[in-house]
């Protein structure tokens, strides 16, 4: 019995403190390494960066839509099939407003993740071409020139990590604060 137990005893001590105490600390360092990984930005109303924002005036860029309504503590997806005709209702309604507001566009421009919500509800991000896609309707809001709108967009553009990993994306909330700021200077 001794032969068993103190082994398996001695196993355990030391898979809790590899396991517990250096793999967490290893992963700890390599997660400071990552730009912005531990940086959030908050707004004016105690909202954070990594988090989606609710924008819906003509005066800013519209982030993708929340099937949470925007709210963290119910993070997730509608788990509505695409079939599901309540569903299809939705993103016609959103199809509609959009093209409303985007008059110059037609539907087959629309990418599908401004009328489509995100698996988490709360995805921060939205693709360069579907923050581009705005530009025209913001900058006519603003009185601001589309080129100098566009240049912002541009300049907001996140590449991928190490230029593999992830698409190329915009953070809507750092966009539309740095729109903020631009029309401010004007």
């Amino acid at each position: 019995m001794r032969t068993n137990i103190l082994p398996a005893l001695r196993l355990t001590l030391v898979c809790l403190v590899a396991f517990s105490g250096i793999y967490t600390g290893i992963v700890y360092g390599m997660a400071q390494l990552v730009p912005e990984s531990n940086q959030q930005v908050k707004t004016a109303k105690g909202h954070y960066e990594n988090i989606a924002q609710k924008f819906q005036s003509d005066r800013y860029f519209w982030s993708r839509p929340s099937a949470v309504n925007y709210n963290a503590a119910g993070s997730g997806g509608s788990n509505k099939a695409p079939s599901n005709a309540e569903y299809l209702k939705e993103v016609q309604q959103r199809i509609d407003t959009f093209l409303k507001h985007h008059p110059r566009v037609s539907r087959e421009q629309i990418p599908s993740e401004i009328v489509t919500a995100s698996g988490s509800g709360l995805d921060p991000h939205l693709s360069a071409e579907a923050a581009l896609i705005q530009v025209e309707r913001v900058a006519e809001a603003r009185g601001l020139k589309t080129a100098q709108v566009r240049e912002l967009v541009l300049s907001q553009i996140e590449k991928p990590l190490l230029g593999l990993f992830g698409p190329e994306k915009v953070n809507v909330l750092k966009l539309n604060l740095n729109l903020d700021k631009l029309s401010a200077s004007k």
